[in-house]
Formats: structure tokens, C-alpha cells, sequence
């Protein structure tokens, strides 16, 4: 690689952060994770991880001690750098916006301890205007405005793949009002850009190669602050929509699968998030989608379709405890194996996982559940505390064991493949409810399960179907 490495800060060692630390120092820079958790900065500096992504423990260590540091120590850290991304935590507050008060405080310091000029970079995702904010905030704490540029780079990572995603992106979004602000943003992604780190043999893997690198989007500030909004939220539309037509297809007997398929081969549309199941969850769309609506809301942009999306994801978790009933007649006393605590597969993140909610329904109608997921149990035991009535298995079948039903709530690819001659003999009943729609339902049947999934016809083997017309 043959860009001039720059010198980076990086507040923040979340999913974004830290993620976006470690892959700037993957492509050259001498990058200083910055973050306030004593305990998270020494467990990083041990080359520990408090995140299940893929390629990341490989990177770490590979970067950590030479061109990749963790620190306490903002306002150094901050003195240091050409370019200073700010990556905390913008959570959702009650009336739906984001709280900015992480990045008003990030921005406070950075405005206290720097002398020299710097690009302030969101990385965060915020609403449009936040660069105006941070620009004010700093401005107001001291710093001339000649000593600084407040600059948009969204990232668009997906949590699971996180690393290939920031290394083999689709787009750069570079929102800068000024060109010496690009300029340095620009220099920082040339490694990217200009092919150079594909040439590497120890480059990640990925869609990018070197004839084909990404491109570059040069945007004002407030587009792409707009651009990763916007982006969130269609894509969680898409999902809406997707499980609004299963719950059509459900009603007439067809198969949402079928539908999608159609659907996604007209390139206007394409099939990615086309995939009915449960709904969306994670530290994303769910804050991203109500962040939204609360700017068009306040500047009188009627965007009521957002509201639908948000209507529509959470009754598709209430649909589902209603096939689990429909399936067990009763719960009350059902002992039931739930597969999948996290968001999605492939990562160890909770945070609004329709999972969780799935669960606590079930529990509050009497049922013992014992879970299991490859990377999420610590972090769900924060949120649901084991109890007689929940469980934690350390191994799949011993989840399955013994239990009225199995139910399949992430799309984790073991999921996908079980042993399903194994699982018979394990289960009290052959039943299996599927929110990810990880198995054909003709297979299922032939292997004598009942099987029901999502916006897909149930299936259920001759004997049940045969009960089912005497009791008519």
C-alpha cells in the first residue's frame, strides 16, 4: 500500500468504532482507539475482544501494539491526530430522536484539548444537522473555526460481516463542506479507492478487488447524514413489507418464498432483505427508523409510512407467539427449545432481538424455555437472568432435549443444518416453528415433523392431519 499512512483518532470502541479503528490500521494509518471504559480499554490492550465479529480477532492482533493503540486519554489522543471519527453511542431517547449527549460531550473535549487544525469526523449515526451542533459546540468551547472541519463518513457494516463490509464496501459516502476537509477523508480511504490494499496477500476477502475498488460519493455534510437514515430505513421498509406479504401468502396458501423470488429478480427491486421471518432487531433499525420519523416530524414532513414499518415489525413477533400457540394448543407447563438469542446470526449482539421478546411473551403464558445461541448467551443472561422458568443450554441438542417444541429464532447457518433423524429422537413431539425459514416444509414433513414457518403453508404428518378430521 502506498498512500501516506494519516493519523487517526477513534472515540468510541463499540460495534462501529472499534471495528472502524481496527480496519483503518488493516489499510496503513496509525489510528488511537479512544474509549472512557477503563475495563474495555485493558481488555483490548490484552488483545481481547468484547465483540463476536469475523476477521476481527485475526486484525487485532496482527495491528494491536504497532499501529493500532487503545487509550482513556481523549484530549491526547486528540492533539495527535489529523482526523479525529467519533463513534459513541447515539441511543434512542424516549420521544424517538437520537440522544446526541455522547457526541456533545465527545465534541466538548475534542474542542478543549486540540491546537492545530483537525477534521472532525460522524461516524455515528445522527440525525441531518448534527454536524452543525458539533461545529457549534466546538466553536463555542474555544476553538476557531480556521482550526477544524466538521465532516460526515456514514458507515453502512452490517454486524456478523462488519469487516469485509468497511474493507469491500459498496460505496464511500464522504460528506465534507470544504475540500480540505475531503481531502484528508479521501486520503485516508486511498488505500481502498485506489485498489492498493487488494494487492496485499494478506488483505480480507471480500467483493472488491483491485480492477474493481470502491467508489467514492462526495457529498455536502447534511446528505450524508441523510444518506445512512435513509439507506436504514428503506431497508427496514423492505423487510416490513416482505413479512406483510407473508402474512398474505399465509392466508391464501402460498408460499412467501415463491413470491420474494419473483419479486427480487426485477432489478429495480433486487432481492436482498426480501426474507419474511420474525422482524428486524439490532442497534440499528429499529433506532435509526424512529430517529427518522422524529426529524421529518419536526420539520413537518409527513413520513407516515415509517410508522407502518415500525407497526408491521412489531406485530410480526406477536403473529409468531401466535403460530407457537397455534401449534401447542396450550402453553402453560410446555417445556420449549429456542434456538437464536441474538439480533441475527453471526453476531453476539441482543439489542432488540425479536427474540427477546418472543421469549418473554412465552414466559409470561407459563412455559419453561431453555436457549441456546453459538456467541450470545453472556449477553442475553444481562438481559434475561437464567430461572427455573429460563434456561441456557451449552450445546444445541441439549437444548432440544426432552422438549413439547423447537423453536428457530435466528438464522445462525447450524440452524440450518441439523441432525434432523438426532432431533426426532430428542424432542417430546416432532414440532418445529421456524421464524428464519431455514428449511423446505416438504422435507420436513417426509421427515415426520409438524412443521410451521413464515408466510409459508404448515405442514403436518398424516397421522396429526388424520386426528385433526376426527375431531371435526
Amino acid at each position: 500500500m502506498t498512500a501516506k499512512p494519516v493519523s487517526i483518532a477513534v472515540v468510541g470502541s463499540g460495534y462501529v468504532g472499534l471495528v472502524a479503528a481496527v480496519c483503518f490500521a488493516e489499510i496503513g494509518h496509525s489510528v488511537i482507539c479512544v474509549d472512557n471504559d477503563e475495563r474495555k480499554v485493558a481488555t483490548l490492550r490484552a488483545g481481547e475482544l468484547p465483540i463476536h465479529e469475523d476477521f476481527l480477532a485475526e486484525l487485532l492482533a496482527r495491528h494491536r501494539n504497532t499501529r493500532l493503540q487503545f487509550t482513556t486519554d481523549l484530549p491526547s489522543a486528540a492533539r495527535e491526530a489529523e482526523a479525529i471519527f467519533i463513534a459513541v453511542g447515539t441511543p434512542q431517547s424516549d420521544s424517538g430522536n437520537a440522544d446526541l449527549s455522547y457526541v456533545d460531550a465527545v465534541a466538548t473535549q475534542i474542542a478543549r484539548s486540540i491546537d492545530s487544525y483537525k477534521v472532525i469526523v460522524e461516524k455515528s449515526t445522527v440525525p441531518v444537522y448534527t454536524n452543525e451542533w458539533i461545529r457549534r459546540v466546538v466553536e463555542r468551547n474555544g476553538t476557531s473555526s480556521t482550526n477544524f472541519d466538521v465532516a460526515s463518513n456514514p458507515e453502512f457494516l452490517r454486524e456478523g460481516t462488519a469487516v469485509s463490509d468497511f474493507l469491500h464496501p459498496d460505496r464511500i459516502v464522504i460528506g465534507a463542506d470544504s475540500e480540505q476537509a475531503a481531502d484528508v477523508l479521501k486520503a485516508i480511504y486511498a488505500p481502498l479507492t485506489s485498489g492498493d490494499y487488494y494487492r496485499s496477500e494478506h488483505a480480507v476477502i471480500g467483493q472488491r478487488t483491485i480492477s474493481d475498488p470502491p467508489p467514492v460519493l462526495l457529498t455536502s455534510t447534511k446528505a450524508a447524514e441523510l444518506i445512512k437514515h435513509a439507506s436504514n430505513a428503506f431497508l427496514a421498509m423492505k423487510i416490513s413489507f416482505i413479512n406483510a406479504v407473508a402474512n398474505v401468502c399465509e392466508a391464501v396458501d402460498a408460499n412467501v418464498e415463491e413470491v420474494a423470488r419473483g419479486v427480487g429478480l426485477d432489478k429495480r427491486i433486487g432481492s436482498q432483505f426480501l426474507r419474511a421471518g420474525i422482524g428486524y432487531g439490532g442497534s440499528c433499525f429499529p433506532k435509526d427508523v424512529a430517529a427518522f420519523r422524529y426529524v421529518a416530524e419536526q420539520l413537518s414532513v409527513d413520513f407516515g409510512i415509517l410508522s407502518e414499518v415500525e407497526k408491521i415489525n412489531d406485530e410480526q413477533k406477536r403473529r409468531f407467539f401466535n403460530k407457537v400457540r397455534s401449534a401447542l394448543w396450550t402453553f402453560r407447563g410446555k417445556r420449549l427449545a429456542v434456538l437464536g438469542l441474538a439480533f441475527k446470526g453471526g453476531t453476539d449482539d441482543v439489542r432488540e432481538s425479536p427474540a427477546f421478546d418472543i421469549i418473554r411473551m412465552l414466559l409470561a403464558e407459563g412455559c419453561t424455555i431453555v436457549a441456546f445461541d453459538p456467541a450470545a448467551t453472556e449477553r442475553a443472561k444481562a438481559e434475561l437472568p437464567p430461572s427455573p422458568s429460563l434456561q441456557y443450554a451449552e450445546e444445541l441438542y441439549a437444548a432440544a432435549t426432552g422438549a413439547d417444541a423447537l423453536l428457530i429464532l435466528s438464522d445462525w447457518p447450524q440452524f440450518g443444518e441439523l441432525d434432523l433423524e438426532k432431533l426426532q429422537t430428542l424432542l417430546r413431539y416432532p414440532i418445529v416453528i421456524d421464524g428464519r425459514n431455514l428449511y423446505d416444509p416438504r422435507e420436513m414433513l417426509e421427515r415426520g415433523f409438524t412443521y410451521l414457518s413464515v408466510g409459508r403453508p404448515a405442514v403436518y404428518p398424516a397421522r396429526e392431519t388424520a386426528g385433526a378430521r376426527s375431531l371435526r
